[in-house]
């Protein structure tokens, strides 16, 4: 399935006809031919599509974080190549969510907390904002152990030691970079992820069998596979990228705006059409990575009859005897950066639902003095995190039950999300069309399903 199509342009005005056009170039015989752009004037098109990768893309590469490493490598290293197809089903679900997010906050030009607040009971606010800091807290958690882990694989330093300086650079990271700065120094960080798709490589798959794995479902009935289809569903589709998408674009659509100040303002609808780009492309490179990182574990843990990875660190170093010395350095440095990309969004999203909802003062490009409030979420939520990853849980319980959790809370927060975007007091014109519609509600239907299915397996079993 292809990722979301734009929304129409029908309201964005005709641009006026040239007055001087372009003289049509003509051949040696004087027949004329036709008109092409300069190459810097490409050039500066593609630098601008380039350019308006912002919140999409980093909501997409943040997506796959440790927690979703552990549980994509745990899906590989159990069933082999029998869960390829799932990223092919993920992908229009994830894009249409989060396009449905990123339009609140461009319409509304307010973070998802903040619609909320002002158009909804407040029961329904604060149940929305129990269910992301619950999974946040544990998501974080997770993610501090696996990164810690996988920094103490690669210096032999005891992994304790990294917990509480990883914690204190993102901590850092947050509260002293602007948003300018902090967007760049994160889309730098989403580089880190093409390690997997050189591990992928790098592990030698059987590509019949991957080309299989991928067109063909295989669905169990075993509590261990309605398990991992659920963590996969969580960490792909995780509620936390619900409000910071909203928050972001909101955030990003009003930076702009200051920096355009004398010009002429963009259309709604262009801003949705950007919108649009930025998060197709964001989780078109999130499902690829977890393709390849599955198709990693896959060609080398469980062809080699290791079908159980207690932590993502793990399969780091058992692909070092089966797929080559190159393949583990790259699985386990991807591990440190997605860590670093993956836990400001964590505490980010936290932060801008509980600011949001107490109407206090919330933005990356606050000063600490004017949003005291907005920081003191962000330094409690990763000391949370950093108090719950020093307690004795075994990580992979740690990394996958965050998933699963995650996978529990979507539901009722894309049926909220559904009902946000087809509010015409909030969206005015630009509620959801009956693709987003449609796909919106497959997404929560689908992650019902696994869930009811998993409960059930469990009580009877």
């Amino acid at each position: 399935m292809e990722p979301i199509s734009e929304p129409p342009a029908d309201d964005l005005p005709i641009a006026p006809p040239l007055t001087n056009p372009p003289p049509a170039a003509s051949d040696r015989r004087g027949s004329p031919r036709p008109y092409r752009p300069r190459a810097d004037t490409r050039r500066q098109r593609v630098l601008s599509r380039v350019h308006e990768l912002g919140p999409g893309l980093i909501t997409g590469a943040a997506d796959d974080d440790p927690s979703g490493i552990a549980t994509y490598s745990q899906a590989g290293a159990a069933f082999g190549y029998g869960t390829l197809w799932i990223a092919l089903i993920t992908l229009p679900l994830m894009a249409s969510v989060q396009l449905m997010c990123a339009r609140i906050g461009i319409v509304a030009r307010s973070g998802l907390a903040t619609v909320l607040r002002e158009h909804y009971p407040r029961w329904l606010l604060w149940l929305a904002c129990a269910m992301l800091l619950v999974g946040n807290t544990v998501n974080i958690a997770a993610d501090l152990a696996g990164m810690a882990a996988a920094a103490s694989l690669l210096t032999g330093i005891r992994a304790t030691w990294f917990i509480p300086v990883a914690a204190i650079l993102i901590l850092g990271l947050l509260v002293l970079a602007s948003y300018e700065r902090m967007t760049r120094v994160l889309k730098w960080l989403t580089l880190a992820l093409f390690s997997y798709v050189l591990a992928g490589f790098l592990a030698h798959p059987d590509w019949g069998a991957v080309l299989s794995g991928t067109l063909i479902p295989r669905i169990g009935r075993s509590r261990e596979f309605l398990l991992t289809l659920v963590a996969i569903l969580g960490t792909t589709i995780s509620p936390y990228l619900f409000f910071w998408q909203a928050a972001q674009s909101a955030e990003h659509d009003a930076f702009w705006r200051q920096r355009l100040i004398g010009r002429r303002q963009r259309a709604v609808q262009r801003e949705l059409r950007s919108a649009t780009r930025d998060v197709n492309a964001g989780m078109l490179f999130s499902n690829a990575i977890m393709y390849f990182i599955i198709l990693t574990a896959a060609a080398t843990l469980h062809g080699a009859g290791i079908t159980d990875v207690q932590t993502a660190d793990q399969a780091a170093a058992a692909l070092r005897p089966l797929a080559g010395r190159g393949a583990s350095l790259l699985f386990t440095a991807g591990l440190v950066g997605t860590g670093m990309l993956g836990i400001p969004v964590l505490a980010g999203s936290a932060a801008y639902a509980v600011a949001e909802a107490a109407a206090w003062r919330a933005g990356l490009d606050e000063k600490i003095h004017t949003a005291r409030q907005f920081y003191g979420v962000i330094a409690v939520a990763m000391l949370a995190g950093m108090a719950l990853s020093f307690a004795h849980v075994n990580a992979i319980r740690l990394l996958i039950w965050s998933a699963v959790i995650n996978g529990l809370l979507a539901p009722p927060l894309i049926l909220i999300i559904l009902v946000v975007c087809n509010n015409e007091r909030v969206m005015g014109a630009h509620r959801n069309g009956r693709g987003l519609n449609v796909l919106g509600a497959l997404s929560a239907l689908l992650m019902s399903g696994a869930a009811i299915a998993l409960i059930v397996s469990s009580l009877t079993s």
